[in-house]
């Protein structure tokens, strides 16, 4: 499975931004899916996971009630809402076979390259 990530840019605090990750290979649809951000000096921090079926989803306490995941075919999305300065990130899609520790990096063989998100105040 290869990931490529797309959609970040530049938003004002309050605004919104729409990430996607596109995924190639023929059995991406059976693989969970989630969402990271990491800035720099920083570990590499969970955002968002849905799982093979489009359920399981589950976020991170800082996004909660302004981020939603979803997925498509082959396409992962991340809708982010009401923004803040401190969501500015690189955000990565990451995907995995199994679906256990999806809160942990190291749970993940495959990661798409990063996309920037830069929040203004």
């Amino acid at each position: 499975v290869q990931l490529q990530a797309f959609g970040g840019g530049l938003a004002q605090a309050g605004g919104s931004l729409r990430l996607s990750c596109a995924a190639s290979g023929h059995s991406f649809r059976s693989y969970s899916a989630a969402w990271f951000r990491q800035g720099p000096g920083k570990e590499r921090e969970f955002v968002a996971y849905i799982d093979w079926a489009g359920g399981g989803l589950n976020y991170a306490d800082s996004v909660k009630g302004r981020f939603t995941i979803s997925r498509a075919k082959n396409l992962v999305h991340l809708q982010m809402n009401s923004l803040k300065p401190e969501d500015t990130d690189v955000y990565y899609c990451a995907a995995q076979k199994i679906g256990l520790d999806y809160r942990r990096p190291n749970a993940y063989g495959y990661w798409g390259q990063g996309t920037q998100v830069t929040v203004s105040s």
